[in-house]
């Protein structure tokens, strides 16, 4: 019997109440208890984890998770654990390279802060958060061909990460990080067996350090890139729940075009306040971005997607921003030389254009990821654990992400 477990940390946006999705009987767990769901065909069936120590889960992300990624991924078994065999390297003394360091790629700028960046942007007053990051697997059958999958943080220009310690089992055969185009890192780690009663632990704990971003003094010579680099592509056009090309978004943003505006600084600005203005925050299940600018409704996820859409349109890259129980967006403008810079925004909250005031730690950039476990684009990079079991009872893992005290 196979089993898997799709999991997503990535909002607090919404609290819903259960429902269907098709080909799913979703049953919710009280707050620490393990609660199955079962895809078809029966021999098939994933478990999802209602709830996270660093987080807790929203339900809304689990119903996306599990209809847009879960089947798809769990279907795949066979596939997924080949493509995992080959990156994964036997054994378990993998070092820590690429955990906690290597720079987040922005596009546009292959250093991750430019010297443009860092004379426009000011990081300041930064503060370091320690946090455990990982798996835990407590199992009373025995499982076998094991694959799991969870996100850890990675550099950008306003956050610095240091693994300080770990906690490998020795039932983990292998393990390596994943960059994803766009900005995600994750830890893929296999076991090739792991007897019934045990529990095995495969953690990291990290020092964060993340600074605030002031707003840049000059902005009237920003300009929206005339041909964005090659790797912004993925900050352009359709993603999971951002329809860009919906028709009513389409005629919005050509209205906002035809807005006068002084330079191209102001002319992002004008969507930032257009979205304040017309969708009212209210916590609910998750849409399409065309849905918010319908109703005018929407939570920090619906507002961020909406700002994205909009931008997108008007030939401007954006992208989102995933912390823990929230998100906002990021925009992308050029200097006169050429350099480019993404400036960060708050959608839904307290008015931030340019700049942001926030400690939470980033855990990934963006909202179109390819991984081998799904044959859909994600809008989240989710955790994600898939076995074989010799038995009737379920595995019980349980990801971590938890801010502790050093």
């Amino acid at each position: 019997m196979r089993v898997g477990v799709v999991a997503d940390p990535a909002l607090q946006c919404s609290e819903l109440t259960n429902r269907a999705t098709v080909g799913v009987e979703l049953l919710f767990a009280s707050r620490f208890l393990l609660r199955p769901f079962r895809f078809f065909p029966s021999k098939v069936f994933a478990v999802l984890i209602p709830r996270n120590h660093l987080t807790a889960f929203s339900r809304r992300q689990w119903l996306t998770t599990a209809a847009c990624a879960g089947v798809a991924s769990l279907t795949a078994g066979p596939l997924a654990m080949g493509q995992a065999n080959a990156q994964v390297p036997d054994g378990g003394a993998s070092n820590d390279s690429g955990l906690g360091g290597g720079t987040g790629s922005d596009p546009g700028d292959t250093s991750g802060a430019s010297s443009t960046a860092k004379e426009r942007l000011i990081y300041q007053s930064p503060q370091t958060q320690n946090w455990k990051i990982g798996l835990i697997l407590n199992t009373p059958v025995t499982c076998t061909n094991v694959l799991a999958t969870f996100i850890v943080p990675m550099d950008w220009p306003e956050q610095t990460v240091t693994v300080t310690g770990r906690t490998i089992d020795n039932a983990v055969s292998g393990w390596k990080t994943r960059d994803l185009p766009g900005g995600a890192r994750q830890v893929v780690l296999q076991m090739a067996r792991v007897p019934g009663g045990s529990t095995v632990e495969m953690t990291f704990e990290f020092a964060i350090a993340r600074s605030r971003i002031l707003p840049p003094d000059l902005t009237d010579d920003l300009v929206i890139p005339s041909r964005p680099p090659r790797d912004l592509r993925v900050f352009m056009g359709n993603s999971p729940n951002i329809d860009t090309s919906h028709g009513k978004i389409r005629m919005v943003a050509r209205d906002l075009k035809k807005e006068p505006a002084d330079n191209d600084w102001q002319r992002v600005e004008q969507i930032y306040d257009y979205v304040r203005d017309n969708v009212e925050y209210i916590e609910g299940p998750i849409r399409n971005a065309s849905d918010a600018l319908k109703d005018g409704k929407g939570d920090c996820e619906d507002m961020t997607s909406l700002f994205v859409a909009l931008c997108r349109n008007n030939g401007i890259p954006a992208r989102m921003v995933w912390i823990p129980d929230h998100c906002y967006p990021e925009f992308y403008l050029e200097t006169p030389d050429g350099e480019g810079i993404w400036f960060p925004c708050q959608a839904a909250g307290t008015r931030q254009f340019g700049r942001m005031d926030e400690y939470r730690p980033v855990l990934q950039k963006g909202d179109r990821f390819k991984v081998p476990e799904s044959s859909s684009p994600l809008r989240y990079v989710s955790e994600y654990f898939r076995c074989d079991r010799k038995g009737k009872s379920d595995p019980r893992p349980k990801f971590v992400r938890d801010m502790i005290d050093v």
